[in-house]
């Protein structure tokens, strides 16, 4: 049997705040799908409930074949944008990966996330109130800090935000 008709696990790339509609349309159509989840505190002001939010905002895990009509299948599916990979195809996740996201999230442990920024990398503030700020990540500064620069006038001016309120731009 070739290896393309084996199912493994691969990753979309959805939508910004689509991974549910996107779980839900893969559901529907009766494809194994996995969305990892955590509890964390709401980030709106007025509010201190605790949510469930993606583990991977923007991700979803999905299990199929790489026929072509599968996999054409999967990105049709509202607010899917691609499955990650390279040219030459999507690039499977091991199913060992698929188990220890599943155990990590099950339980009651907190699980801590994060970005490994590298200087250079193009950053978009996303909470808090220097929302929508575009710049360059300059380098972390303390737990849970990063320094964040933008170029104007051929000059640069840099700011310190928490690290969750920043996200790397595709």
């Amino acid at each position: 049997m070739t290896e393309l008709f084996i199912p493994s696990w691969y990753v979309l790339h959805t939508k910004s705040r689509f991974e549910n509609v996107v779980y839900e349309g893969l559901i529907k159509k009766s494809i194994e799908v996995f969305l990892p989840k955590i509890l964390v505190r709401s980030r709106r002001i007025d509010r201190k409930a605790m949510i469930m939010v993606p583990l991977f905002p923007g991700y979803i895990f999905v299990k199929s074949d790489r026929t072509p009509s599968n996999q054409i299948e999967i990105v049709k599916t509202t607010g899917a944008v691609r499955l990650v990979g390279t040219s030459n195809g999507p690039l499977p996740v091991s199913a060992e990966t698929i188990e220890s996201l599943r155990i990590m999230v099950s339980g009651d442990n907190k699980v801590l996330t994060g970005n490994d920024f590298k200087k250079g990398d193009r950053v978009v503030v996303i909470s808090g109130p220097l929302e929508g700020v575009v710049g360059t990540f300059a380098r972390y500064k303390g737990i849970g800090r990063v320094i964040v620069s933008i170029e104007a006038l051929c000059q640069f001016a840099s700011v310190e935000v928490d690290e969750e309120d920043v996200e790397i731009l595709t």
